[in-house]
């Protein structure tokens, strides 16, 4: 299972560390995501979801 919520779909992004020389290297960004116990058509299953999907109730939970 990849890093990416089952609800929305958000995963990681790319993007550069910039220093305070200017200097960049690049990095990543990954979703906070949780493993919650969510009912997916009436039977409870682990499904990984961002954050903000649980805090809008996106999801609900077993």
């Amino acid at each position: 299972m990849a890093k990416i919520c089952s609800v929305c779909g958000k995963g990681r992004v790319s993007g550069n560390q910039v220093t305070h020389s200017n200097k960049h290297n690049k990095r990543t960004w990954s979703a906070n995501l949780r493993n919650v116990r969510a009912l997916i058509d009436g039977t409870p299953r682990r499904v990984k979801v961002c954050t903000r999907c649980l805090r809008s109730g996106k999801v609900e939970r077993a």
